[in-house]
């Protein structure tokens, strides 16, 4: 009866605001976490007993009454459990990746069933984000326990606050599995985190003046900066309930699209599509971030030369930063942060070898971990596709093209650099206007079309970029933009300086000439330092003049840089000195082979 009246209400919400039902469900879910924020705030702070209950108890509430989940609190609840049972009691090296490798086909088995077993309807709500969320959280969780078994001098300064020392019991594992704020949408963050939330040990950097009631609570209030991250949101909120009605994805479809439409108006459109398509993530992301700060875990530290807390621990999202975003690199940072950072520290850095970077594998093997996350959906892989080469054709033009609107310190910008910033922007947002839509369509041929309206811009510009720069005359390309580089012109006007001159040439020609005619030209020589057979060969006149002619030319290069009382640039000196005979010595045992043959 109480459940009826919780979903008739839900119907006529979605009805008033025009937004589908899950939309509608999970703006209920992240809005009713900040009054369950506040009384969990007053919750006695040794009480942690009590405050794990109370967390699993509202995403009980939360999965069961207002989305309806029943089924889907199984799948999160075979995860949890699969991963608790793997991580306490399974002592190997590949306990991280058995574990890995469990979350995720359990995840690509839920996304499988729904893509080939149920019909797809985005109005229907399902369980796969909170399991997305979920995979993330113990696959993290799965390797700081891990970590805390080896060496912990061989991990990162960032990975070695992360450790778990000690398995944690059932019910804070629980807690922080079904942290309610961050449940059905995120943000993820690691189990320390949520270990020293519970026990307020996060807050211990708090001045007993700023600690708020009589009793000094623990957590500092809170409800300003919260307020901020939901005013936020409800900018987003009102852009994504006014937008469809201007820019859809139907009409982006449609035959008139191409036939009614200039190419221009049309790929500005797709601009403008891509952004209302992130609006509900900005809305979500930022009013679950204002709960996650109003119960206290956003809370990152006290600054004491400002007086102020920040708030920013479990940040996931800057809508600004991305939609002003000037390149790749700047919007992608901007974005899902905390997925970012699962990828980077819990897949990329893992699947290096000990010692060693990470390399080509680690980036596929990532780039294929990100899109199967997401789902088994063709829409999925072309944008991921698209999205990793477009990283790769961002560092071609930021390292070509960038350093010519830079003075010759490489930056300083130019007066010219506003027009580079202005293209760089207008690019870079039409490039992801176009590369997002497979990720919405889903469907393959739908996807192919909506790109085919454009004419495949995007793509043709990304294999043209490719063969210039990486292909047969990349040489000749790349030269080609150096020239107009202050930086570069400047690099190469101080190599010239630093070669020999005539005299100093010509000293060297001759004492490399002497020794190539005595030893046949076969060996290379020590430079300066004739081999042990050489020196029963030669008389003590021919040696000393040998090692004359050379510290002659030696000395005359020294001076003439002025390096001889500055170590550093005397050692730069010095290389290119012997690497300027070495090539002497290259040349002229190649003229006398040439003249013996």
């Amino acid at each position: 009866m109480v459940f009826g009246k919780v979903h008739d209400g839900i119907r006529a919400l979605s009805e008033l605001s025009g937004l589908d039902e899950t939309n509608v469900k999970i703006l209920i879910t992240t809005a009713l976490s900040f009054p369950f924020s506040i009384i969990f705030k007053r919750l006695p702070d040794n009480n942690y007993t009590l405050k794990n209950w109370y967390i699993i108890a509202v995403s009980s509430f939360y999965v069961f009454v207002i989305c309806e989940l029943g089924s889907g609190l199984r799948s999160l609840l075979i995860s949890a459990t699969g991963t608790y049972l793997i991580t306490r009691y399974l002592r190997t090296d590949l306990m991280p990746w058995i574990n890995f490798l469990f979350l995720m086909g359990h995840l690509l088995s839920t996304h499988f069933l729904l893509q080939f077993f149920q019909e797809y309807d985005p109005t229907v709500i399902d369980i796969t984000g909170a399991q997305m969320v979920m995979v993330m959280k113990l696959s993290a969780f799965g390797w700081n326990v891990h970590d805390a078994r080896v060496n912990v001098d061989n991990l990162s300064p960032y990975l070695k606050t992360r450790v778990i020392k000690e398995h944690p019991n059932i019910l804070p594992y629980l807690g922080y599995v079904f942290f309610y704020p961050s449940l059905m949408t995120g943000p993820a963050f690691d189990y320390v985190d949520y270990d020293r939330f519970i026990h307020s040990t996060l807050f211990d950097d708090v001045p007993d003046d700023k600690r708020p009631g009589k009793r000094k609570r623990r957590i500092p209030r809170s409800g300003k900066p919260a307020l901020r991250k939901v005013l936020q949101g409800l900018f987003w909120a009102a852009l994504f309930v006014v937008m469809p009605k201007y820019v859809s994805l139907d009409y982006a479809l449609d035959e008139g699209f191409v036939t009614d439409k200039s190419f221009v108006y049309r790929c500005f459109y797709l601009w403008v599509l891509g952004l209302t398509y992130r609006l509900k993530y900005y809305t979500i992301w930022l009013i679950a971030e204002g709960a996650c700060i109003l119960c206290g875990i956003g809370y990152n530290g006290y600054d004491p030369d400002t007086g102020k807390f920040k708030w920013n621990r479990v940040q996931n999202i800057d809508p600004v930063a991305f939609e002003t975003g000037q390149n790749v690199h700047t919007c992608l940072e901007a974005w899902n942060m905390n997925t970012n950072k699962w990828l980077k520290y819990y897949v990329y850095v893992r699947l290096a070898k000990p010692g060693k970077k990470p390399g080509f594998k680690s980036t596929l093997c990532t780039f294929a971990t990100s899109a199967a996350w997401h789902g088994t959906r063709p829409g999925y892989y072309l944008t991921f596709v698209m999205g990793a080469f477009m990283q790769t054709l961002g560092k071609i033009y930021r390292r070509n093209i960038r350093p010519i609107f830079l003075e010759a310190d490489g930056k300083t910008p130019k007066r010219s650099k506003i027009y580079y910033d202005v293209v760089s922007y207008i690019v870079t947002q039409l490039a992801f206007g176009f590369i997002v839509q497979p990720f919405v369509i889903l469907d393959f041929k739908k996807s192919v079309y909506c790109w085919s309206t454009v004419y495949f811009y995007v793509i043709i510009a990304t294999a043209i970029t490719l063969v210039a720069f990486k292909g047969p005359f990349k040489k000749q390309v790349t030269e080609f933009f150096q020239s107009h580089q202050a930086a570069h012109r400047l690099a190469e006007e101080k190599k010239k300086q630093e070669k020999l001159t005539e005299h100093e040439a010509s000293k060297v020609h001759k004492t490399v000439d002497k020794v190539l005619r005595r030893d046949g030209g076969d060996d290379m020589p020590t430079l300066g330092v004739p081999s042990i057979d050489e020196l029963e060969n030669m008389s003590k006149e021919e040696l000393e003049e040998d090692m004359r002619e050379l510290q002659v030319a030696w000395q005359s290069f020294k001076d003439r840089k002025g390096f001889s009382d500055d170590i550093d640039n005397l050692k730069d000196a010095y290389k290119n000195f012997t690497e300027e005979i070495e090539e002497i010595f290259e040349e002229q045992r190649k003229a006398l082979k040439q003249k013996s043959q």
